[in-house]
């Protein structure tokens, strides 16, 4: 009786598996004509949505495009949040997110492409504030507030990298920089390449200047157990990076990867 129940529960875990494949978003894009992309939209350079003209634009949106004209559909832009842009993925909101950092708390429930680049942490505070917080282990003190945006990974990474100090989470559309310019947080910790971004449009945050430290991945999230859908992009990612097509899109934005 055990053995046959083992061979059931094999045969049952080989249909969910052939039923997923011949699933595949791969798919059911080509046939609606449509790739639909989860994106939050403030994330400078990688995906900027213009309030004016609801329009978005930067590095991941461009990648987005050239995508979806390879493919020969329509994009269309889904707005999510960092909260809930993994529960985007596994409620089938979207097909494909533009980039996430690749963590293991999110690969526990969503696949991850090939990743294409990679940044370390920095934290941000006021410039007039430097020689108060001119390191890290400056910002980990009970007396200090640091700010984190919720369900980003800068959240997360907070909690190991300031185990002392007061955590406070902002939802967006806030983010965690702006607590900072508010002067309600002490500083905040972002990728290096939003925060070169950030300091060149608000002269009054200043980088901490003792290194960036969790180099970190970017990929796309697509759904968990979707071989067929992953390794297509995976495999047009990596034929991309191979053309120069991210190379020139780095040049593009001023970026450049670890």
């Amino acid at each position: 009786m055990c053995v046959i129940k083992k061979i059931f529960s094999a045969l049952l875990i080989l249909l969910i598996t052939t039923s997923a494949q011949a699933a595949s978003k791969l798919d059911s894009i080509k046939k609606s004509g449509e790739l639909r992309v989860g994106t939050t939209g403030d994330w400078d350079p990688m995906s900027m949505k213009d309030p004016a003209t609801n329009k978005y634009k930067g590095f991941d949106i461009d990648v987005m495009k050239e995508l979806a004209k390879d493919l020969g559909v329509k994009v269309k832009f889904v707005p999510a949040e960092w909260k809930t842009i993994v529960a985007g993925i596994t409620a089938d909101r979207y097909d494909i997110s533009t980039s996430v950092t690749k963590t293991p708390k999110r690969a526990e429930v969503a696949g991850f492409t090939a990743t294409y680049y990679k940044y370390g942490t920095v934290p941000l505070v006021l410039k007039k504030n430097l020689k108060k917080f001119p390191t890290w282990d400056s910002l980990n003190n009970k007396d200090v507030k640091i700010a984190t945006t919720l369900g980003t990974s800068q959240e997360e990474k907070a909690k190991e990298f300031f185990p002392k100090s007061k955590l406070q989470s902002v939802e967006a559309p806030a983010r965690d920089f702006q607590e900072v310019l508010a002067g309600r947080a002490d500083g905040n910790i972002t990728s290096s390449t939003e925060a070169n971004k950030l300091v060149i449009k608000y002269p009054q945050l200043a980088i901490v200047p003792d290194g960036e430290k969790n180099p970190a991945f970017l990929a796309m999230m697509v759904p968990k157990g979707d071989k067929v859908w992953n390794d297509y992009v995976s495999s047009w990612i990596k034929k991309k990076q191979s053309s120069g097509f991210f190379k020139r899109l780095l040049a593009k934005y001023n970026l450049k990867s670890l």
